[in-house]
Formats: C-alpha cells, structure tokens, sequence
C-alpha cells in the first residue's frame, strides 16, 4: 500500500520506554505458538490488563516517553515509520466522516514501544505478551513491533498491509470508543456477564471492518498482493486458527475474536464497501 509520508502535525506519537525497536533483530523465535495465542486473545484490554471502567481519557502531555520527538520516533525504525504513515492515513481518513456526521472526533495517541512492559493512563501495565491494544482511557494505541515480526514468522502474515490492517484494527477500537458503542458493550456485559463473549466478539469483528473501511477508501493505494496479505493476517489469528495451533480442542465458547472466516469476512465487508455503516450490521441484532 502507497501511503504518503506522515505529518507530524496531524498525528500523535509517542515512543517507549528506551526508544523504539527497529524492524529486524527483534529476536520473537523463543515465543512458541501458545503464546501466539495469548498474544491475541490479549488484545482486548478488559481481559488483560485490567481495564479501569469509567476512566476519563487523559490530556497528552508534551513529554515523551524515553526523550523522543515525534519525528524522532517515526523514523527511529521501517515499522515506526510504516505506522506513521498509517496513522496519518488513519486520520485523515476517519476526520471527514465524523465531521459529516457532526460527531466530536478526537485523533488517538500512538505509542510504540520496545519488547517489555508499557504503563498506561488507565488501563494499568502490559508485557510485551498482551500484543497490539487499544486502551480507551487514554485514547492512546499500543503496539510492540516485535509483533509484526511474530505474524511474518510463526503465523505466516507478513507484508506491509498485514501490518497495516493491525494499526488499522486497533484504531477501529478507537472509533468504537468514541461514538460510545466501547462503552454501552461494556456495560452490558457487566450487567450479564454471559453475552460477554459474544458481544466481544462482535466488537472485534466490527474493528476489522472498519481496518477494511479504511483501506477501501484508500483504494486508489492498495498494490496487487494487498489484500491477500490482509486477509490471510486476518485468518491467520482467529480464534479457532489459534486454538488449533496451540493443539487445543476448538471451544467456540471460548472465543473472543471471531473465527478465522467471520474475521476474513469482515475485512473483506470493510474494503468492498467503503463505507462505515455497513459495519453496524454487528450490532443490528442482539
């Protein structure tokens, strides 16, 4: 995919702790593949690292984390400035359709950062193991570079527009919490903890259509092999993939993503259409 080099003025970045990994090197052959399933089933906040409910978002400060610039971060490395330029898209993409649906839109903090733990405003402190997240008290996206490495490696997901499509993912979370859908599905499955699940599940699939959304839109910049690469990520961690791989029994149960097919699926529904609101179809029932 063709982006266009990132503006620092239109995005919010911030650096780990000691800097930002470079691609290669990173060193993910020791993760064996149950961790790879804790990686993803990691990604929802609310199960991993304790998500604070009702926490306001937080103002971002000028500091950054490890003394960093922005520009400093985006080009400290070929992932950190593919995920620039993915946020810069990002935003510039998502900006406009809340405008014309008069919806107060708010650009999320990106924050990259080295293999390890990473406190943040909210929603406690992750390991490196928690994978790619999204956390809604702070409005910010997390990601660990090395977990592009694992996709390429253990999972079979490379290419810059599986990459993509997991920045593009978390931010759907982002759009999630901003028109408020994050926090009514929270409340209930408070309130009846046995949908949570499901309506997990519901929320993960709606996230991979609006990545699809996103790359639609941009259509004009997709490059042949694209989709490929972004189907196959996105089969690549279902959960039922997961589960299989890790040599368990597959427990639909269980499952807080989706299967490889719904999640396929739901990419596929976001780049054919273009369009934000054919993603509401899962919520239109339940």
């Amino acid at each position: 995919m063709r982006l266009n080099r990132f503006d620092t003025s239109k995005i919010k970045v911030q650096g780990g702790r000691g800097g930002v990994r470079r691609a290669g090197g990173i060193g993910c052959g020791t993760i064996v593949i149950a961790l790879i399933a804790a990686l993803v089933f990691g990604v929802d906040p609310m199960q991993t690292i304790g998500m604070i409910e009702g926490s306001q978002p937080q103002t971002q400060t000028q500091s950054q984390p490890g003394g960093l610039t922005e520009e400093q971060v985006c080009t400290s490395g070929p992932y950190a400035t593919e995920a620039c330029n993915a946020l810069t898209s990002l935003n510039e993409t998502w900006s406009p359709v809340f405008a014309r649906a008069n919806v107060r839109f708010e650009d999320p903090t990106l924050r990259l950062y080295p293999s390890g733990p990473v406190n943040t405003n909210g929603c406690g402190s992750a390991s490196s193991a928690a994978g790619p997240f999204y956390c809604p008290a702070d409005n910010t996206i997390y990601i660990d570079t090395a977990f592009y490495d694992t996709m390429a490696r253990q999972m079979g997901a490379g290419g810059d527009f599986a990459r993509y499509y997991v920045l593009a993912h978390e931010y759907g979370h982002h759009i999630q919490n901003l028109t408020g859908i994050a926090g009514q599905v929270r409340s209930i499955q408070q309130r009846n903890p046995s949908r949570a699940n499901d309506l997990q599940v519901r929320m993960e699939l709606q996230a991979d259509c609006y990545a699809g959304v996103w790359a639609g839109k941009n259509a004009r910049l997709i490059e042949p092999g694209d989709m490929q690469e972004g189907l196959r990520a996105a089969s690549a961690i279902g959960d039922d993939t997961l589960q299989r791989r890790a040599g368990q029994r597959i427990n639909p149960e269980n499952f807080t993503h989706g299967t490889s097919q719904q999640r396929a699926e739901a990419l596929r529904r976001g780049l054919e259409s273009a369009d934000g609101s054919s993603c509401d179809v899962y919520f239109e029932a339940g």
